[in-house]
């Protein structure tokens, strides 16, 4: 959920910030972005939890959902949302949402800084080309120009931004989830940090890399599908 609030967020508002370089939009887009990548984490999760849970009550608190559902649905998949749906439990399907919001928005919105201004680059690149003033010179829509050209272009890099602010999302994920008590991988692993199991550490640290490893091989197989020249 993190990543596609990222991205979702991300890669639109690069593209809106290239488009009007310099202009208001551009300030707003990145002055967003600046504040998402320099805040740390667990410090924007604790403040949302202070203002957003235990004042204003708009969001779940910490944990996958409150307290008087827990162990009312089988773990069929492992999935909260997924196991709930299939047990017919919506009361336990709207908690976990409510729980999720706020740590999958906050990861979300830290990933969406570093997509942002990397899209806003390359699409700079991009919209500076001669071919683009062609299409501008041949009639072409500034909506034609800017997604059928000049976006098209960037596909391939814009694979290797998100896929690398997945696995930096593993990295935000312990801190996160330490803040929420979220009984996910991250919290697995500082507990077993903090109580010195290194055969527990080691093995997460592990995983990390064999992920890492998987959306290199991934972002591999879409360049060939969004560049033809790489077939």
């Amino acid at each position: 959920f993190a990543i596609l609030i990222g991205a979702g967020l991300g890669v639109p508002m690069g593209v809106i910030a290239a488009v009007n370089k310099d202009r208001w939009p551009d300030h707003v887009v990145r002055v967003l972005s600046l504040f998402g990548h320099s805040m740390p984490i667990f410090w924007t999760g604790m403040i949302a939890l202070i203002v957003l849970y235990a004042k204003l009550d708009l969001v779940g608190g910490s944990g996958r959902m409150d307290q008087f559902y827990i162990g009312l649905v089988p773990e069929t998949t492992g999935f909260l949302l997924i196991d709930s749906l299939l047990a017919g439990e919506m009361d336990v399907f709207w908690s976990a949402v409510n729980h999720l919001i706020l740590p999958a928005s906050l990861l979300g919105y830290s990933s969406s800084a570093y997509i942002t201004r990397m899209t806003r680059s390359f699409m700079l690149d991009q919209l500076g080309q001669e071919y683009i003033t062609t299409a501008r010179v041949k009639g072409l829509s500034k909506h034609q120009t800017i997604w059928r050209h000049a976006f098209v272009n960037i596909r391939v890099q814009l694979v290797t931004i998100v896929a690398l602010a997945y696995g930096s999302l593993l990295e935000g994920a312990v801190l996160i989830e330490t803040v929420f008590a979220w009984p996910g991988f991250g919290q697995y692993l500082t507990s077993n940090l903090i109580i010195g199991d290194m055969n527990a550490v080691m093995t997460c640290v592990l995983i990390v890399g064999v992920i890492f490893i998987a959306l290199n091989l991934l972002s591999d197989v879409l360049y060939r599908l969004f560049d033809p020249r790489t077939r």
